[in-house]
């Protein structure tokens, strides 16, 4: 079968790997989509991932159908649609670092059990879509990090897919006003029509002044006041945006930081401790990968919006290529066709 792999600094090539044998406790998935993450253009850069190095199967972001059911798993059948967790595979992260990648025609789930390794979804949802459970389980324990309550007001930073997939569920979850920041028009467009309130070009606009003209001041507390946004979401992770973050946030305001910060970034926790905020750092999905599952098969056509250009497998070039140039594409997915087996 393919595999798409790095093959050493900044190359990567589809390479002929055996098709796995299924014992009778696997399942294996042919994958039919395999969205494309910011991190896989930084696994090429650098040539892979230990112990992996210069020959690591990328695609972490896979939705498929059952292929083939061992004799002792339960609750699936051949022809089922699914969504995996990456994370949970005994044989390493699939596409992170592990022996098996969902840029592939098949990956194999051993000892496979249901609501564990993965979940099935209705045929209705488009596999393109599906591929977003993954990115949107990252987004959701971005959002769970606020603990956000009906009838509060938040502002998202970032209107990349995990910032866009952010605000969808801080919306389900009935936050009131949300607000979206970016500097790029056509991702400030995309954040109104997934949902949000109101978006921020901040190339253009004062930021802080925004969100007290959205939000209202805040009550002054001892010294400090600010905006009256209640919640703060980095999915950014440029300087400024903290800068601006710290420097606007009201008494107990809530803040979760998703984004990666390649460079250290200087915080006065002197002037910020009589604001007595609460950061909170976000990372994968400890428990999110299947309880985002339900809003995205009841919210299907919105999370869609997500996407910015599909591309098929035989075009797996082409499709790294456009989502590792900035500003070239949102978000990348692959799709597999029976030309590809």
């Amino acid at each position: 079968m393919k595999s798409v792999m790095v093959t050493g600094p900044g190359t990567t090539a589809v390479v002929k790997v055996p098709e796995p044998a299924v014992g009778p406790a696997d399942v294996l998935v042919r994958i039919r989509a395999c969205g494309i993450c910011g991190s896989d253009g930084m696994y090429i850069a650098v040539g892979g991932i230990p112990p992996r190095q210069g020959a690591t199967p990328l695609g972490h972001e896979p939705a498929g159908e059952v292929a083939v059911v061992g004799a002792a798993v339960t609750g699936l059948a051949v022809g089922d649609h699914v969504v995996l967790n990456p994370m949970a595979a005994s044989d390493g992260i699939i596409g992170s670092g592990g022996a098996q990648g969902a840029l592939a025609d098949y990956v194999l789930i051993k000892d496979a059990e249901v609501g564990r390794h993965l979940i099935t979804i209705p045929a209705h949802v488009p596999f393109e879509v599906a591929t977003l459970n993954e990115p949107m389980a990252v987004a959701t324990h971005a959002v769970n990090r606020l603990e956000p309550r009906a009838g509060q007001t938040a502002v998202v930073f970032g209107a990349g897919p995990i910032g866009l997939g952010a605000a969808i569920g801080l919306k389900l979850r009935g936050v009131a006003h949300v607000v979206v920041v970016d500097v790029v028009p056509n991702r400030l467009e995309k954040a109104l029509e997934v949902g949000a309130d109101a978006v921020i070009n901040s190339a253009e606009e004062d930021v802080a002044q925004r969100l007290r003209d959205l939000h209202g001041d805040a009550v002054r507390h001892f010294s400090r006041g600010g905006a009256g946004t209640d919640l703060y979401l980095d999915a950014a992770g440029v300087p400024a945006v903290l800068e601006t973050i710290f420097a606007t946030a009201k008494h107990g305001a809530r803040v979760s930081i998703v984004a990666v910060h390649k460079k250290p970034v200087a915080v006065d926790f002197g002037a910020l401790l009589t604001s007595e905020i609460t950061i909170a750092l976000a990372m994968g999905y400890p428990t999110e990968i299947f309880e985002v599952t339900q809003d995205l098969i009841e919210n299907w056509e919105r999370y869609a919006l997500i996407i910015s250009d599909i591309v098929p497998f035989a075009e797996v070039d082409r499709a790294l290529s456009l989502a590792g140039t900035p500003g070239a594409a949102d978000k990348v997915v692959v799709t597999f066709g029976e030309e590809d087996l």
